[in-house]
């Protein structure tokens, strides 16, 4: 079976006049995301996440390279017929109703009638707004209009699902909620490719995920993969130490408890470390990487040297 999303050295270069420097967006972008998998997109601000979006769902254009959006071009219009898709910064009709607005976006997907009214209820009741479904757009917040347009995403009943930061504005109840909707999606085989900015959703959401580093993959995987093995790293948590008395620096001190990372073998000598300062050992455990560290560790592979030393994030 064909994927779900899958491109081919998917290139795009920026050039806002004919005489300025031309800009790389997307340096090749080989990607490939299966039918039925809830798939992460994730990298710094101006990675190219959203460039790589919308080219795929055909609001900009390819410069070179090809995709395909269940196995169709992304540039025939078929493609985008069972394709879902909710932007980063979604504008909707603001005199309109949330009712309103789903009834007209559903005449332009084709779906209409008796059916149409049914089916947009069910999706004001998933996303918790059937109480606020006649107010007007104007007066809805920002994690209220990112709910509507999950449901305008989702109305045509798509196959594929493209969500853009669908976690943006939202309060932890809202985030929660969009994770059981993307969580439902899949469990109904449809396949979800998001980009998001809050990593722990990711690492909780997603069967596979990639991260996107100035316009380059730096890796994919499912978030094991991607982590790699740490079994072989202990995480003790400390109090009552002084750090110039322990043979390894902590990680970090938050209100005088301080953690240290050491290699298993390194483990006896800490704690008799510990107990000789007169310290309290508070904690011992497996440490883990999370997706934040990869994240983290993969951008700074693409920070200037000054940049470093200064401790800035590019």
């Amino acid at each position: 079976m064909s994927a779900a999303i899958e491109t081919r050295s998917m290139r795009k270069v920026y050039q806002t006049h004919f005489w300025s420097k031309k800009h790389v967006a997307l340096h090749g972008l080989d990607l490939r995301v299966e039918r039925g998998e809830i798939f992460g997109f994730v990298g710094p601000n101006g990675a190219g996440k959203t460039t790589t979006i919308k080219c795929l769902v055909g609001l900009q254009s390819v410069t070179t390279g090809s995709a395909t959006l269940l196995g169709k071009a992304h540039t025939e219009s078929g493609a985008r017929q069972k394709l879902g898709f909710l932007p980063e910064r979604p504008y909707f009709y603001q005199h309109l109703s949330a009712r309103e607005l789903l009834l007209f976006m559903g005449q332009l997907t084709g779906v209409a009638g008796p059916p149409a009214r049914v089916r947009i209820e069910r999706l004001l009741e998933r996303v918790d707004l059937v109480r606020f479904a006649d107010v007007p757009l104007s007066k809805y917040s920002k994690g209220m209009l990112q709910r509507v347009g999950l449901c305008q995403a989702l109305l045509h009943d798509p196959d594929l699902v493209v969500l853009d930061e669908p976690m943006s504005g939202l309060d932890p109840m809202g985030r929660a909620l969009v994770r059981d909707v993307i969580l439902e999606e899949r469990a109904a085989g449809r396949t979800v490719f998001f980009s998001s900015h809050i990593l722990h959703d990711v690492e909780t959401l997603c069967d596979r995920v990639a991260v996107l580093v100035q316009g380059r993959l730096r890796g994919v995987g499912t978030v094991d993969e991607l982590l790699g093995d740490t079994a072989a790293q202990a995480e003790v948590r400390i109090e009552g130490t002084s750090p110039e008395d322990l043979p390894v620096p902590p990680v970090r001190i938050d209100r005088g408890v301080a953690t240290c990372r050491v290699p298993a073998e390194g483990l006896d000598a800490l704690l008799v470390a510990v107990r000789a300062g007169g310290g309290r050992i508070l904690e011992v455990g497996r440490a883990r990487r999370t997706l934040e560290d990869v994240f983290l560790s993969e951008v700074e592979r693409d920070r200037p040297v000054d940049d470093k030393t200064l401790g800035v994030l590019a």
